[in-house]
């Protein structure tokens, strides 16, 4: 429901035709507001500082007439819904005027009490329902711009990701890089004994016949000598033997991998006796 308080200005030069409207209206929940001619309202409606949402003018007045005035109440106040009073004489000429002044409607004199008060009251509801529209229009482009505002900073963090991923990329594949020249193998276990991390020489002494250690079980992979290393290991200690590896002596150094002092596997390096395998 609205709560704004409606506010319609009369205008017209006949004292005894605004004395009739405020009459007529004396019941509803309006404030009537009067002036006598043209120049007077237009004075009256800047003081009001758009707060009147109708206006009634007379046709026929000295000095402006009343298409003259709501032309400008138009171009000044658009919002404010207009509507003309006059004579059946004037008809004609008035029906020519009315795109002039956006008029709502114009009403013949002598009007008719409940049907002029029932165009008010649907010129009033076209008034306010398109305040409301100019409200949810404002509404969803506020929610537009601050929704372009969010996508421009999305964008952003998803470049910024973008180009974090690409640099974590580089270097992991320069890890891998540096992981493959060593001289030494390395192999990584997990907790449950699954190989995930070999490097090129850990292939190459360990399974000749396999592309690659990672996804085996170290249990089947590995000899017996290192998988008793895994379970002999302690905290903070490492192990190691000299072991021969398909036909290559190697010294084998086992240790955990802590990550915050939680166990997260175990690292193996063989370091063979020559590296020319």
């Amino acid at each position: 429901m609205n709560h704004e308080v409606v506010k319609i200005l009369c205008v017209d030069d006949e004292k005894n035709v605004l004395r009739a409207l405020q009459r007529l209206f004396m019941d509803e929940d309006y404030e009537i507001l009067t002036a006598s001619n043209g120049a007077e309202a237009l004075e009256l409606l800047t003081e009001q500082q758009k707060s009147v949402q109708l206006v009634i003018s007379d046709y026929r007045m000295p000095g402006m007439d009343g298409v003259e005035f709501l032309k400008q109440v138009n171009e000044r106040w658009p919002a404010t819904i207009r509507i003309v009073l006059s004579g059946y004489a004037d008809t004609a000429s008035v029906g020519d005027a009315i795109n002039e002044g956006q008029i709502y409607k114009f009403i013949p004199k002598p009007w008719n009490d409940e049907e002029l008060k029932s165009t008010i009251s649907k010129a009033l509801e076209v008034y306010f329902l398109r305040l409301k529209n100019e409200r949810l229009s404002d509404e969803l482009m506020e929610a537009y711009l601050r929704l372009e505002g969010i996508n421009a900073n999305l964008e952003q963090e998803v470049r910024n990701r973008t180009e974090k991923l690409i640099f974590q990329n580089n270097v992991m594949q320069f890890a891998h890089q540096v992981m493959d020249a060593l001289p030494v193998a390395v192999i990584g276990c997990d907790t449950s004994g699954l190989i995930v991390l070999a490097n090129r020489l850990a292939n190459r002494l360990f399974s000749p016949e396999l592309a690659t250690l990672v996804g085996m079980e170290s249990g089947s992979m590995l000899p017996a000598e290192i998988r008793s290393l895994f379970a002999g290991l302690e905290e903070g200690r490492s192990l190691h033997l000299s072991l021969v590896i398909n036909g290559n002596s190697c010294r084998i150094l086992v240790t955990k991998l802590l990550t915050d002092q939680q166990q997260e596997g175990i690292i193996m390096v063989a370091v063979p006796e020559s590296v020319g395998i």
